[in-house]
């Protein structure tokens, strides 16, 4: 089946928390702390995922897409701020900044298939307000180096984890090192409610803005009880009971999932380093969430050919996680039709244009890249080939042998 580690390793532990919010009868994530019946899942996944991630507040969502308009809420972003994102990523860090009127400005990735620091200093303008570094396939971002450089220019950062929750850079939880963190709960991502998501941050006031925006405006309160007036126009991006059973569930065996991943994935990895001439993401750190094992091909047509045998693609061709790939951003479509702004905004003098292949360095790499399921098994993430978290020693050593005859082939 498709789906993420989380998705694979379901049990009695998410079927006993969900059951135990049906028999209650309350699934709306609010209630009186002191009634019995109210189960307050949501509440509890919320600090025990702060205190997971080594975060002072979380805020539960509906997505991870939701999540993310919640950081830049928080942050105020809005008409004419650029933001910073990288072109591979999946569409939801770039249309969430369109659906705040903010400014998508596209930036090239490294061979850690995560955005370019140095391209990041190239795409900075008077309008730049925020960097979105996204730690794409789990493997953390360069967060040092970005950190250095939103310093140096006063910017934000909003690190987009919804691919890579449980990461490390550095001995911090990805999601904690930037201002404001977004994660994800999708079928697809490391662990799983089907759909959800998370935000986290160590500033209160960002706590209280994106808590706001996720639900009408009230301001933080464990129970629901209204605190004081609403601050503002907030959108209704709450996670209800049964989401927030089942994500207490997975988010109980994160630590498991990571550390199983990893174990296969360097297993899987040292059979394909014998093979000469293959190459290997960078990965910024080791305590990736290992959920893929990607290669390095020396050419487009070297990687196209591997992909035909094996029944898969290279990254490039992986749906909407790729600029080139994304119609409706590349012909400006919104749903109020096509708009102009703030694509193409005189009011702000900085006319935008999105066409494909205007990040060649973003292309040459993905053109060469190709993804192997350790945890995630996603034929749009062009990782429809490989292993999943309950495949064994020898099932491992087989997927392995298969790969390698393969790509001496093709070498």
């Amino acid at each position: 089946m498709a789906g993420g580690p989380g998705s694979y390793v379901f049990g009695e532990e998410e079927r006993k928390e969900v059951m135990d919010v049906l028999d209650s009868g309350f699934l709306f994530r609010y209630g009186k702390e002191d009634d019995p019946k109210f189960k307050h899942k949501v509440a509890t996944f919320e600090k025990e995922f702060a205190a997971h991630m080594g975060a002072k507040y979380c805020v539960a969502t509906s997505s991870g897409t939701g999540s993310l308009l919640c950081c830049l809420a928080a942050l105020g972003i809005g008409a004419g701020d650029e933001v910073i994102v990288p072109g591979y990523t999946f569409i939801a860090s770039i249309s969430t900044i369109i659906l705040s009127n903010a400014i998508p400005v596209l930036a090239e990735i490294n061979e850690s298939l995560t955005i370019d620091p140095d391209d990041i200093e190239r795409k900075i303008t008077d309008k730049t307000k925020a960097i979105v570094p996204v730690h794409m396939l789990g493997n953390p971002c360069d967060m040092d180096r970005i950190m250095a450089i939103a310093k140096k220019h006063n910017l934000k950062v909003i690190e987009d984890c919804c691919q890579a929750v449980g990461a490390e850079y550095k001995g911090k939880k990805v999601g904690t090192i930037g201002d404001i963190g977004a994660y994800s709960l999708n079928v697809f991502k490391t662990i799983t409610a089907g759909d959800g998501g998370a935000v986290v941050t160590n500033d209160y006031d960002l706590y209280e803005r994106a808590f706001g925006f996720h639900d009408q405006g009230h301001k933080p309160s464990r129970m629901g009880v209204e605190v004081g007036n609403r601050s503002f126009v907030g959108m209704n991006m709450r996670m209800n009971e049964l989401t927030g059973a089942v994500s207490l569930a997975q988010l109980r065996k994160l630590p498991m999932i990571l550390d199983t991943l990893r174990a296969k994935k360097a297993m899987l990895k040292k059979e394909l380093m014998k093979v000469e001439g293959l190459g290997f993401r960078v990965i910024n750190d080791p305590h990736e969430c290992a959920t893929l094992l990607t290669i390095l091909l020396p050419s487009k047509e070297i990687a196209d050919k591997l992909g035909e045998k094996i029944g898969s693609k290279t990254i490039s061709h992986s749906g909407w996680h790729v600029y080139n790939n994304m119609e409706q951003i590349l012909d400006q479509k919104t749903a109020a039709g096509n708009c102009s702004c703030p694509y193409d905004c005189t009011k702000y003098n900085k006319p935008v244009k999105y066409y494909k292949h205007m990040l060649p360095k973003t292309d040459d790499i993905l053109d060469r890249a190709m993804n192997i399921s350790v945890g995630v098994v996603d034929a749009g993430l062009g990782s429809a080939f490989g292993i999943n978290i309950n495949s064994t020693e020898a099932e491992i050593k087989s997927v392995a042998a298969n790969l390698v005859a393969v790509l001496k082939e093709v070498l």
